[in-house]
């Protein structure tokens, strides 16, 4: 036989996981200093460029 729960507490239960998971991230968004994010934004932006600047000209790839 199935154990008995029940569903208020899991779903307060689930809903205390999801709130602390989304406090996980906005505390990685949003507990970095400036210079680290703008770190993490140049870091960003020079692996863009660099992968533009190996991208083959259209005129090049072949069939």
């Amino acid at each position: 036989m199935a154990e008995v729960i029940n569903l208020r507490v899991a779903r307060k239960a689930r809903a205390r996981a999801d709130a602390a998971q989304a406090a996980a991230q906005n505390r990685a968004l949003h507990g970095q200093t400036g210079a680290a994010r703008r770190a993490t934004a140049a870091d960003k932006d020079r692996a863009v460029r660099d992968l533009a600047g190996k991208r083959l000209p259209d005129s090049e790839v072949p069939d």
